[in-house]
C-alpha cells in the first residue's frame, strides 16, 4: 500500500526547535519551570500559569491512542488519532505501520517520523507492538 502525502507545517520562531528535533528524529516538548507541567502545542508562554520560565526537553515518544478515525475514502487510506503522550499532553497525529482494523482506543503507540512533501520531518505513530503477520 502507498503512503499518503503529508503537508508541510508552518515553522515560525517558537517552534523551529520543535521542528529541527523532528528533523533529528526527536519528539521535543515545552516544560514550565515554574509550575511544572508540559504543554503542547509549543509556545512561549505557559498556558497553565502564563509564566515565560520554558525549556525544550526530549519526550519519550510514547503514548497511547486517546482518540482515531479511519479515512478509507481518501485515494490512500489513512488513520488519524489523538495520542495521549506518557508526558500528559495529547497531541493529534497520523497512525503508521497499522491495519486499520485493529487499532483500539487505549493502544500504545510510539513515534515515528515521515517527511512532508518538501522534506520536514513530521512526527506520526505507529503501534508498538507490530500487528500478527508483519
Amino acid at each position: 500500500m502507498s503512503e499518503r502525502t503529508y503537508p508541510d507545517p508552518s515553522v515560525n520562531m517558537e517552534t523551529e526547535t520543535y521542528w529541527q528535533g523532528c528533523t533529528d528524529g526527536k519528539l521535543m516538548l515545552k516544560r514550565c519551570g515554574d509550575c511544572g507541567k508540559t504543554h503542547f502545542y509549543p509556545r512561549a508562554i505557559c498556558p497553565a500559569c502564563f509564566s515565560d520560565s520554558t525549556e525544550w526537553y526530549q519526550a519519550t515518544g510514547k503514548g497511547r491512542i486517546y482518540s482515531y478515525s479511519v479515512m478509507r475514502r481518501a485515494p490512500v487510506p489513512y488513520a488519524i488519532a489523538y495520542i495521549r503522550l506518557d508526558e500528559g499532553v495529547t497531541m493529534l497525529s497520523n497512525i503508521v505501520e497499522a491495519d486499520f482494523d485493529a487499532l483500539a482506543v487505549d493502544q500504545p503507540v510510539v513515534v515515528t517520523f515521515r517527511n512532508s512533501e518538501y522534506g520536514q520531518a513530521l512526527p506520526v505513530f505507529r503501534p508498538l507492538i507490530s500487528p500478527v503477520g508483519d
